[in-house]
């Protein structure tokens, strides 16, 4: 256990490192307000995440400490979308089209209600 919690600990490290650089160079070149680096991180974490988990569906090409490191360390740091993405596509996958709905818009809307909550509580103290 203690092995895989420094391995998901290493690569999570690594992917947030790599999230800040990739979101601090867009909001130093960009003078757009539009979350350009978060999109991008986003994008390339669920497209990351989508190669790691293909691969490792193909055969033993991936250990599973790799695996590890790979989706919930490294992806998981870099963007946590990709979770969301690839849970996304097992619903779609498996024909749950009604279950899709619900996690899509959930994770969404109550993702942002909770932003918006957090933040009155804090403006009221």
């Amino acid at each position: 256990m203690l092995k895989s919690i420094m391995i998901v600990g290493l690569g999570g490290f690594i992917g947030t490192v790599l999230r800040f650089w990739v979101t601090r160079g867009f909001q130093l070149s960009q003078t757009s307000v539009f979350p350009w680096g978060t999109l991008t991180v986003n994008i390339i974490g669920s497209f990351v995440i989508g190669i790691v988990l293909g691969i490792s569906e193909k055969g033993n090409f991936l250990s599973p400490e790799w695996r590890l490191f790979l989706t919930i360390g490294l992806c998981g740091g870099f963007t946590t979308f990709s979770s969301f993405s690839n849970e996304a596509f097992l619903l779609l996958q498996g024909r749950e089209l009604l279950r899709l709905a619900y996690y899509s818009g959930l994770s969404v809307f109550l993702g942002i209600g909770a932003v918006i909550l957090g933040r009155l509580i804090i403006k009221t103290i």
